[in-house]
């Protein structure tokens, strides 16, 4: 999900998953998160427009609903429960990242930053080409630093920029980012995904890198193809001369990037590029002090409707775990279990279902990491293959919640650069994870030799 530093998207903390063992099994316990996806989802599919309802309200009323439940204990009592959540560790260092991010992204506009970087990619690359070279440079800078936060955080300012200019969808332009920074999580050897898996398996990452690159490679030759016919809708328009201007007003993107692979703390990386930003807009003349401090503050302000998504959606989840809801996900499916295709089936859905109630995905593996080596050693199952299924299956599922980072920092930051995009619009365009978990259900369902 987010980590301080760039090896990893998760800072664990010892107390991570204790939460989710204290309450007997309760189907009941799920309730709360079918409520916000029938108020979400369904209403605005009712009124033909994913605008309509506000997310943060579809979560505070999935969030009464929670709290309503388990009469047994004082209401006061679960609001701390949800409290906790809200405030969270993790919740909070996302919540920092966002903030950071938005003034990044709002300064680096203003200064010109965007302008020089869209006028030398149109200048390097030709509108047909642009979606895949935006996914491949994605993938490449995700699977360096081990984390799709940080390359979204980096990229999608970018990207944001072209969509005008280029004519290109913009859901397809911001999807082709996250995609990219998946397939970077998913795969890279410092992402704390695939320590958590190899970990919990007690398997080498070069064995799990294997594995993973065979499941993998399918999806992301045909993301590409996709890409590459979706791309002939962009259209090429006359440039004027890159300068040196130009190349220095890009000096912020280069520093996030090269901080970023150096394995810079993100949020000292994003205070640094937009303190770069500035200066650089100030020496300029384009920005005065006062200016880019007013900049850098809506930047902020303007990731608000993210923020409170993601501080009500960990209150939510603590108040799911709390009530027993991942324990019944996890006895449901282990009961179905028969087989070594039915433990590998098993270990995908366990470790989705968990992803969908926590929007972590090292959480997600390192709940679901030991009852999955169990689940392998009595059905004789190939360990690195379990930790290949682990990483992955968290990852689609992190790729395509609405709720989770990676899409709450795009949408923030395509939001600050004045794009408008739905969170299930998007989804829609995130080829990237949707051909990856089909990719991983073929795998698991094909004949075994």
């Amino acid at each position: 999900m987010v980590n301080m530093n760039f090896k990893g998207d998760v800072k664990m903390q010892n107390d991570t998953n204790s939460a989710a063992f204290e309450r007997t099994p309760r189907f009941r316990a799920l309730l709360p998160f079918g409520i916000f996806v029938v108020f979400y989802a369904g209403l605005s599919i009712l009124a033909n427009d994913f605008y309509k309802i506000s997310m943060p309200i579809a979560f505070l009323v999935a969030s009464v609903v929670g709290l309503m439940m388990d009469h047994k204990r004082p209401l006061q009592q679960k609001v701390e429960i949800y409290a906790r959540g809200m405030g969270e560790t993790n919740i909070m260092i996302m919540c920092l990242i966002f903030i950071l991010a938005g003034s990044f992204a709002a300064v680096a506009k203003g200064m010109g930053a965007v302008d020089s970087a869209v006028l030398i990619a149109r200048s390097l690359i030709p509108a047909r080409l642009l979606l895949t070279g935006i996914f491949l440079v994605s993938c490449f800078i995700s699977l360096a630093i081990g984390t799709s936060c940080g390359t979204i955080a980096a990229l999608t300012p970018i990207a944001a920029g072209l969509i005008g200019p280029m004519k290109i969808d913009p859901a397809l332009m911001v999807g082709a980012v996250v995609g990219g920074a998946m397939f970077g999580d998913n795969m890279s050897m410092i992402s704390d995904t695939t320590i958590a898996a190899t970990r919990t398996q007690q398997v080498a990452m070069r064995d799990k890198f294997i594995m993973n690159f065979r499941m993998i490679l399918p999806a992301a030759l045909v993301c590409i193809v996709i890409y590459l016919l979706c791309g002939t809708a962009g259209t090429d328009l006359p440039l004027k001369a890159v300068s040196w201007k130009d190349l220095l007003n890009v000096a912020p993107y280069l520093l996030i990037l090269i901080a970023a692979l150096c394995g810079m703390n993100v949020m000292a990386l994003l205070f640094f590029g937009t303190m770069l930003a500035a200066v650089l807009g100030c020496v300029s003349g384009i920005l005065t002090m006062w200016t880019a401090l007013d900049i850098a503050g809506k930047g902020a302000l303007g990731m608000s409707e993210t923020l409170v998504v993601a501080i009500l959606a960990g209150g939510l989840l603590s108040i799911v775990r709390h009530n027993g809801g991942i324990r019944f996900l996890m006895n449901a499916i282990e009961a179905k279990i028969s087989g070594r295709r039915g433990c590998e089936l098993g270990v995908c859905l366990l470790t989705a279902g968990v992803n969908l109630f926590t929007a972590n995905n090292t959480v997600a593996i390192v709940i679901t990491g030991p009852i999955a080596k169990d689940f392998a050693h009595k059905y004789g199952c190939d360990p690195r293959r379990i930790a290949s299924i682990l990483d992955t299956s968290s990852c689609v599922v992190q790729g395509l919640i609405p709720y989770g980072a990676q899409i709450l920092i795009a949408l923030g930051i395509a939001k600050t650069a004045g794009v408008q995009l739905s969170s299930f619009g998007l989804i829609g365009s995130l080829y990237y994870p949707l051909l990856l978990g089909v990719a991983l259900l073929v795998s698991i369902l094909r004949p075994q030799k």
